[in-house]
């Protein structure tokens, strides 16, 4: 197959990285790509939020299957006008989307389909989501309804702080993505990511990992796109595993479909594992970034005909026969340490010089995947985003994993740059 992937991020740059490793794959193209993606297969410049754009370039390089991999295009619509061209995809349409791209839609429906989750209000006025927050105890949790690059949630420990959120949020603090209002009472427990794979009807599973919003050590300060992950996720045993297969993925496929929004493509579950047990913290309508970096690297087997499937159908009965390619048994401990721009999730500079990345790959058990880089004139490589780079590596133990990832940061020259240095920790404690 050719596959066509949508995208430009460390996420992306990890699934190119694996889905070339198929038998199934000749050449995988990607758009916009950077330049790690490059040296996968060709890159073409076309913005991932551009849509005619992406359209005319699948109809020039008809490609087999089409891979989204962001929420922005997906919330544009591009799979539903791919689908109508007749190009397969992997990715759910618009309106199965809005379980990512509107907080209140993908609250609505956990409350249609009994789905358990954390209470909540929905606003618009500063006055009655005041006043709804005290009704509530701290922490108070409060998250803008619309895509806010994994930065659109605000918690807080006092109600003045949570009064000023409010006025900040319904302000603009986030543009429209800001203009509804999500407060949410506040979940004790331990995080996880739980991804789906479904045509729809079907669903095959990954394993659990677990990310680490917080840009400080410890989960400190303020949210980010995730600074670090690793997997398997020990919290989540076999048993809150199969609690969330039964009680909240089989309920929201089964009730999309039947309410003619049928889900089709990755479903990322992220759960809190509370003392009643496992609870929606948030849909995804893809991978998470940068947790699809360490499964891509810790799953031994194939993952393109499952991805197939999902764009094609065939999911439903045969789950077992996918799974099995996955060889899960095989799956090594992964962690992955995000390097990140000085400033970020705050301002940060472009386009200081990055070296080192192929000492880091030398080192035994570590892959090096690109996320917010660009290519000097001279070709050289640079810093252009927030979240730099994924110093993604696997191991015997999860101890190893860590470690090796670390030994990787520590090659890589980049004194503009910097991570947290706990990645892993819950599972290490």
């Amino acid at each position: 197959m050719n596959i066509l992937l949508i995208g430009s991020g460390g996420r992306e740059h990890a699934l190119a990285w694996k889905m070339a490793q198929s038998p199934l794959v000749d050449v995988v193209h990607s758009a916009p790509g950077n330049p790690g993606m490059d040296e996968i297969g060709p890159c073409f410049d076309v913005a991932a939020d551009d849509i005619d754009g992406l359209v005319k370039l699948a109809l020039q390089i008809e490609p087999d299957l089409i891979v989204i991999g962001p929420e922005a295009p997906l919330a544009l619509g591009l799979a539903d006008i791919l689908r109508a061209r007749g190009f397969d995809v992997f990715g759910p349409s618009r309106e199965a989307a809005q379980l990512e791209a509107s907080k209140a839609f993908s609250k609505a429906r956990m409350m249609k389909y009994g789905v358990p989750t954390a209470t909540y209000g929905e606003f618009t006025e500063a006055a009655s989501a005041k006043a709804f927050l005290r009704t509530m105890t701290a922490p108070y949790v409060l998250k803008a309804d619309g895509l806010a690059a994994g930065k659109g949630v605000v918690i807080t420990q006092s109600l003045e702080d949570a009064d000023a959120g409010v006025d900040e949020m319904l302000s603009g603090k986030f543009g429209p993505a800001s203009a509804t209002l999500v407060i949410e009472e506040f979940m004790h427990g331990e995080e996880a990511s739980v991804f789906v794979i479904t045509d729809g009807r079907g669903a095959v599973y990954l394993p659990a990992a677990q990310d680490h919003k917080r840009v400080g050590d410890g989960d400190t300060g303020p949210n980010t796109g995730g600074m670090g992950a690793y997997a398997p996720a020990p919290v989540a045993s076999e048993q809150i595993m199969a609690r969330v297969k039964r009680e909240i993925a089989e309920p929201m496929l089964e009730g999309m479909a039947k309410d003619g929004i049928p889900y089709q493509g990755v479903l990322y579950i992220g759960i809190m594992i509370t003392a009643e047990g496992p609870k929606v913290v948030e849909f995804n309508a893809r991978f998470g970034d940068p947790e699809c970096q360490v499964l891509m690297v810790g799953l031994a087997g194939d993952i393109v005909p499952a991805i197939l499937a999902s764009a094609t159908g065939g999911l439903k009965g045969n789950e077992a026969a996918f799974e099995s390619l996955f060889e899960l048994d095989r799956f090594q401990p992964t962690a992955t340490v995000v390097l990140a721009a000085k400033g970020y999730p705050g301002s940060y500079t472009k386009g200081s010089l990055i070296g080192g990345l192929k000492d880091a790959d030398k080192i035994e058990g570590v892959t090096v995947f690109q996320a917010g880089t660009g290519s000097a004139p001279d070709g050289a490589l640079i810093a252009n985003g927030g979240r730099v780079l994924n110093v993604t590596a696997s191991g015997d133990t999860l101890r190893e994993a860590v470690d090796r990832a670390y030994a990787g940061v520590a090659a890589i020259d980049w004194p503009e740059g910097f991570c947290r240095s706990d990645i892993g920790w819950r599972a290490l404690r």
